[in-house]
């Protein structure tokens, strides 16, 4: 059988400076019709390099490439403009990594997807917005006529992804790359866009080449797996064989950062602190009269000194703005608040001052929570200001020692955000917020767009930082297996109410609310017998007749 993908010694270098960097180095793969190729990395790995290889998409970019590429019988690298115009969207296709970038915030999603259509079809005006209507309804896009008209910024992120994909499949064609499809997605929605491509690629028998950084993914999603390294290829072969038993010690590395609900949890030291920070009947109001919107309703929750509270929901379902409440960022429209005792709730901003120190956030994005102006330096040193320090030695001194304190260079104090990789300033924020000595830090969504590896090292600090500052923690994550793995109790929020909340063993291992099993068995699975039997159980809970969800043995 001739294969749909053939690269051969593919090298790829792009000019920095007076020289080059190599991206990809003599890497050589192929894919049959039909099957499916999970491209797994680190960031900077050259994942995404390789992926636009396939399609030419480096012209103009100054690259110096070498090596063999062909794609459904084209020679890529040879290939004129009016050949990569045919290869592209009939042959092959691509969905990129950030679909909010990747279309045009000024037209409506279908006028997009008949456009591109219309470029490699020869058909009316009208016929390229049935097409649209037609991918986007196979997608599973509701209502698919009236949404085609609807602009990026009314879809939400997974319809957004759906939508990116409709737009690939309106050509048919017969190769998918999808460059990290599910990134910063809820795991709900990750599993639905996983679904969608398992069905596609049964419905056409297209090929898939599965970029992605997020090694679970691909237990279920594909039939072979190629570990990439700098730009080298470290491991490949059947999906079964590299999850199951790695035969290189990268990979091996890369397996063991993944967090799983199977995993042994790490060793913590008993929890018995005394109340630090309490939630009684809290609710956050949005807006007013008929654009009212209840963020928050009714929640009520006790963090205990010492302790990290995970709380775990969908986008939308209130945790951000429940943790925002919890250090009162945002005012509570009703409820009480009280910290060590005292009711903080109402406390106006004067009177909040003390409390200030005591209360932190680690925010979700670092890069625009970072004033990009600014060092690094002055930026964790704000809060020692705000609280009235005005001795520049002393605050100079203190903040070099976090630095230090966080895993990062102190000599880098002047440096900024852009300088930085993404792990890098998730600890600049870590930094920020333990300048001011607090009692309790309230992480939201932490690592969520970070590779496994720098994932299990931000982790990994927040957990020896608590241990060794006696910190409490509120971890918000849309990450279930995150969660178990970092929390000693757990709430699951839906609708802006906690539907369910309790020990983490009792929870994960026992959930009562549907929501929560729902979730539990939208986590990704290492295992590909795991991760498929996960796959139907939430085929059954979509009906409402499962009553469980699959996990594996005990360790």
């Amino acid at each position: 059988m001739t294969a749909l993908v053939e690269v051969t010694d593919l090298t790829v270098e792009f000019p920095v400076g007076d020289g080059h960097l190599r991206a990809v180095d003599s890497l050589s793969f192929e894919l049959a019709p039909g099957k499916a190729l999970g491209l797994v990395g680190e960031s900077g790995s050259g994942k995404s390099t390789v992926a636009s290889a396939l399609l030419g998409l480096h012209g103009g970019t100054g690259a110096r490439i070498s090596g063999g590429v062909r794609v459904g019988g084209t020679d890529v690298l040879a290939a004129s403009a009016r050949e990569l115009r045919e290869l592209r969207g009939s042959v092959a296709a691509m969905v990129f990594q950030d679909p909010l970038s990747s279309l045009d915030p000024y037209y409506a999603i279908g006028d997009q997807i008949a456009e591109v259509y219309r470029v490699h079809t020869d058909v009316s005006r009208k016929a390229a917005r049935a097409r649209a209507v037609e991918v986007l309804d196979r997608v599973g896009i509701p209502d698919a006529a009236r949404r085609s008209k609807a602009r990026p910024h009314e879809f939400s992120g997974g319809m957004r992804q759906r939508a990116l994909i409709a737009m690939a499949l309106a050509c048919e064609p017969r190769l998918l790359i999808v460059d990290e499809p599910t990134t910063a997605l809820d795991v709900t929605v990750q599993a639905q866009i996983l679904d969608l491509l398992h069905g596609l690629r049964a419905e056409t028998g297209m090929g898939l080449l599965l970029v992605t950084h997020d090694v679970g993914v691909t237990a279920e999603s594909v039939d072979d797996i190629l570990v990439m390294r700098e730009g080298r290829r470290i491991e490949q072969g059947p999906v079964r064989d590299v999850l199951g038993a790695p035969s290189e010690p990268y990979t091996q590395a890369l397996l063991a950062a993944v967090p799983r609900l199977d995993a042994p949890r790490p060793a913590a030291a008993a929890r018995t602190g005394e109340p630090l920070l309490e939630a009684v009947e809290l609710r956050r109001e949005f807006g007013r009269g008929k654009e009212r919107v209840l963020a928050v309703d009714g929640v009520s929750l006790t963090v205990r000194a010492g302790e990290t509270l995970g709380i775990v929901g969908e986008s939308g379902s209130g945790k951000t703005t429940l943790g925002r409440m919890l250090v009162r960022l945002l005012d509570p429209t009703e409820g009480q608040l009280r910290y060590r005792g005292t009711e903080i709730g109402s406390l106006s901003e004067k009177a909040l001052r003390p409390q200030r120190r005591e209360l932190q956030m680690v925010f979700q994005d670092p890069v625009s929570s970072l004033n990009p102006r600014r060092s690094v330096g002055e930026s964790i040193a704000d809060p020692l200001r705000a609280a009235g320090e005005r001795d520049e030695q002393r605050i100079r001194g203190r903040v070099r020692e976090l630095l230090e304190r966080v895993g990062l260079d102190p000599e880098r104090y002047d440096n900024y955000p852009h300088e930085f990789s993404g792990g890098q300033r998730q600890r600049i924020g870590i930094a920020r917020a333990l300048v001011a000595g607090p009692k309790l830090i309230v992480c939201d969504e932490p690592v969520s767009a970070l590779d496994v590896t720098t994932q299990a090292q931000v982790t990994r600090l927040l957990r020896e930082l608590q241990e060794d500052l006696g910190l409490a923690l509120v971890f918000i994550a849309h990450d279930l297996a995150v969660v178990r793995h970092v929390s000693d109790r757990v709430a699951v929020m839906r609708g802006g109410r906690i539907v369910e909340q309790g020990d983490v063993e009792e929870v994960y291992g026992s959930p009562q609310d549907p929501y929560t099993k729902q979730l539990l068995a939208a986590v990704p699975a290492l295992d590909p017998v795991l991760a498929a039997a996960r796959r139907s159980a939430r085929r059954e809970l979509a009906k409402g007749s499962a009553r469980s969800w699959p996990q594996p043995d005990p360790p």
